[in-house]
């Protein structure tokens, strides 16, 4: 899942970056609001982690262009919790709302919720065949089994099983699970399915579409 975390304050914004990454989320970071637009101009962020009070455009103006647009979820952050200030960001077009000081484990289970809301809706629980992923505890397993996923596997694996056996390209992976600092001709989606086939052992659940990317099996094999 791809973020971009809009925040001025340089201190706050490494904290909850690290925090967002420490938890598996691609992470992009923007300190401005006209920054954050052009980002979003190149980028389809799954969610947009929103402070209101913004130098160069102000986050009311970036969270209403974002709701304009409609491919992000915006999540606004605020150093007032009042309700007419909540009442005005949802109003502006954000998804939710979140003032400071939060806990982060509270803005990580928003974050996902708002994911969860996305079109199409993903589920809490993400399942194909005997495999099941659990966004919210971080855990992926097989027939009972417990996966141990690098953060790109987690990544990787939940696109895959979001997108319902459709076929999802190498770009779109690197998109959504990569931050902008990736190699967009960097073999890393490619080690990176490599791997994660064989952590997830037989009978084979990945499948490669030549020419057009990755799959999972529309039907497991016996």
């Amino acid at each position: 899942m791809r973020i971009l975390l809009v925040e001025d304050e340089q201190p706050l914004a490494r904290y909850i970056e690290a925090g967002l990454r420490k938890h598996g989320f691609a992470v992009d970071v923007a300190h401005d609001g006209q920054t954050a637009l052009d980002k979003c101009e190149l980028t389809p962020y799954d969610v947009v982690v929103l402070d209101r009070n913004l130098p160069r455009l102000h986050g009311d103006t970036v969270c209403r262009r974002l709701a304009e647009r409609g491919t992000s979820r915006v999540l606004m952050l605020t150093a007032s919790g009042a309700v007419q200030d909540r009442v005005e960001g949802l109003t502006l077009g954000a998804d939710d709302y979140l003032g400071k000081p939060f806990a982060f484990s509270e803005l990580v289970a928003r974050v996902l919720a708002l994911v969860r809301r996305s079109a199409p809706a993903r589920p809490p629980v993400l399942r194909a065949a005997d495999v099941a992923l659990d966004p919210a505890r971080r855990t992926a397993e097989r027939a009972g089994r417990l996966l141990h996923l690098t953060p790109k596997e987690f990544g990787v694996l939940a696109e895959l099983l979001a997108a319902g056996g459709d076929v999802v390209s190498a770009e779109t992976l690197l998109t959504k699970v990569w931050d902008e600092h990736a190699d967009p001709f960097t073999n890393a989606v490619r080690i990176t399915v490599g791997t994660l086939r064989r952590k997830l052992g037989e009978p084979p659940l990945v499948e490669t579409v030549t020419g057009a990317g990755y799959r999972i099996r529309p039907c497991a094999p016996d």
